[in-house]
């Protein structure tokens, strides 16, 4: 009997042996190489994250891309079959069929758009909207068959949209919020306002400014993003040089938004704050900070979504900018670079213990390489998200 049970463990351990060697958490990251190296480097690497896996934090596959095109970010449309990367530079807009393999990158025909920014996609996976720094418009695409549908600009001296940056789209309200951020070619000029369209036609409803300063204040509003869910709904933005964190909130009976300012993070030291992201159950909200790179993690739970409050500040690496979750939210990646500045730059990839709120580890790998990631998304098997 004892052996039979000692034979029965062993092939149990056997058995298990594979799962575990090939154990694999994926996240994709586009890079770049450091400014200044010759021959110039670009491409999306596809990285195992997973710190309990023996091949953690190696390259999976490392899929090419132009070495002009300043790959931005990444955004997946509602059913994840597509991964769209927008562009500083050559091709604003590119795509990944993520349903067939091997990965193939394609680039997309949008001639009225220069220097793109984020994207947002209609629940009915329909439509999608860019937003455009360089010739500051927003583009309306057929998220089916990607051809251009519409191009938003300005119809008025008082509603501007003006180095648009950042979008969020909240459907149940017709309504998106477009940011007004900095020109492109060296981060000069920022903006101060946010402006508000009607999503299904592309009118432009109103422009809000977003900072207590005198005119032109320049606190440049970089990332605006609806909370999922929200009653009534809302949505957080942030000031990228006034360093503060901002709500906009329905307000039914005029059919416009409050603004309000609910944090400085000059109380905590900290400068630049950059991405806006939530957990699953929508009760936390996390904020990076580039300067001098950090994660804040504040409760939005019942009572606290138009009254943040801080629970830790993590820090990170210099220029901490994406975030993205493992699917139990044991761990939080956070990407440590933005746009290759100066003091912003670091390269590596922080791994976060959500649990005990503290750095766990580092993911080196492309920094070792002499490279840069600029954004971090999950592969579809691990993507969580339902904010972006």
């Amino acid at each position: 009997m004892i052996k039979k049970n000692i034979a029965k463990t062993l092939c149990s351990l056997l058995l298990l042996t594979p799962v575990i060697s090939h154990a694999e958490m994926l996240a994709m990251a586009n890079y770049d190489s450091i400014p200044g190296l010759s021959p110039r480097k670009e491409g999306i690497a596809i990285i195992n994250v997973d710190p309990d896996s023996p091949q953690f934090g190696k390259i999976i596959n490392d899929l090419p891309l132009p070495s002009d095109a300043h790959s931005h970010h990444i955004f997946y449309n509602k059913d994840i079959s597509k991964a769209y990367i927008t562009a500083l530079g050559n091709g604003p807009l590119r795509v990944i069929n993520m349903k067939s393999k091997p990965y193939v990158i394609e680039t997309l025909d949008v001639p009225d758009c220069q220097v793109s920014e984020d994207m947002a996609f209609t629940a009915d996976k329909k439509t999608w909207y860019l937003t455009c720094m360089g010739s500051s418009n927003v583009i309306v695409g057929d998220a089916q068959t990607d051809k251009v549908k519409q191009v938003i600009a300005a119809d008025s001296k008082d509603t501007l949209i003006r180095y648009p940056h950042g979008i969020g789209l909240q459907e149940d309200i017709n309504r998106m919020i477009v940011t007004s951020t900095v020109r492109p070619s060296d981060l000069g000029d920022p903006g101060e306002t946010v402006t508000v369209i009607e999503a299904t036609s592309g009118k432009v409803l109103s422009t809000h400014k977003l900072s207590d300063k005198p005119s032109p204040s320049g606190s440049a509003p970089v990332e605006a993003v609806f909370l999922p869910h929200a009653n009534p709904p809302m949505a957080y933005i942030n000031t990228m040089f006034e360093g503060k964190l901002w709500t906009a909130t329905w307000q039914e009976k005029n059919h416009n938004f409050d603004f309000q300012a609910v944090y400085d993070f000059a109380d905590v030291k900290q400068g630049v704050p950059l991405e806006i992201y939530f957990n699953k159950a929508h009760d936390k909200l996390y904020v990076t900070t580039a300067n001098p790179g950090a994660v804040n993690i504040f409760d939005i739970s019942d009572g606290f979504a138009t009254k943040p409050t801080l629970l830790k500040s993590i820090p990170t690496a210099a220029g901490a900018h994406h975030l993205v979750f493992s699917p139990d939210e044991k761990y939080a990646f956070v990407q440590n670079n933005f746009l290759n500045l100066p003091q912003m730059d670091d390269g590596s990839i922080t791994v976060i213990d959500l649990q005990k709120m503290e750095k766990k580890t580092s993911i080196d790998t492309l920094k070792n390489k002499g490279l840069k990631p600029h954004d971090i998304y999950m592969m579809p098997p691990w993507h969580t998200d339902d904010a972006h």
